[in-house]
């Protein structure tokens, strides 16, 4: 008899992967789901929205100008991605015009603690980056 053919209650849950196998997610290994998540909040859109949501909530047009440089297209596919994965809740309002907050959910403000603490190491980072780029650069005139 398969999971799927056995009657359950109302109520009852269905089980989760990890509750069938053995199964232990690993970044590490090919086909791990988390790599999917991992590139949703660590995406170049994906830092800049949930950064500027650590903030508060924004409106549609006002998370653009916070954001900066992204096109509609672009900000509204990362915010749809990060909103199916858990990460922003979006409120839409009954209201003439009509109004949308997005908004952290608790899971998503864990991802925005994480990848905005690596977004400013990469900025206190930036003089030794350029220091090891001219010093690879200038390695690379001598051989050839």
């Amino acid at each position: 008899m398969s999971v799927s053919s056995v009657e359950r209650q109302p109520d009852e849950r269905r089980p989760t992967v990890r509750e069938l196998t053995a199964w232990e997610p690993s970044a590490r290994e090919p086909l791990c789901p988390s790599r999917v998540v991992l590139e949703h909040v660590t995406s170049r859109w994906g830092v800049l929205v949930l950064a500027a949501l650590l903030e508060r909530s924004f409106r549609f047009s006002e998370l653009r100008r916070e954001v900066g440089g992204v096109s509609e297209k672009m900000l509204s596919q990362t915010l749809r991605t990060l909103e199916r994965d858990g990460f922003v809740d979006r409120d839409a309002k009954p209201v003439i015009p009509p109004r949308v907050d997005y908004t952290l959910t608790a899971m998503g403000r864990e991802a925005a603690e994480q990848v905005w603490g690596l977004a400013r190491w990469s900025e206190r980072q930036l003089d030794a980056v350029a220091a090891a780029r001219a010093a690879d650069d200038a390695s690379d005139r001598g051989s050839g």
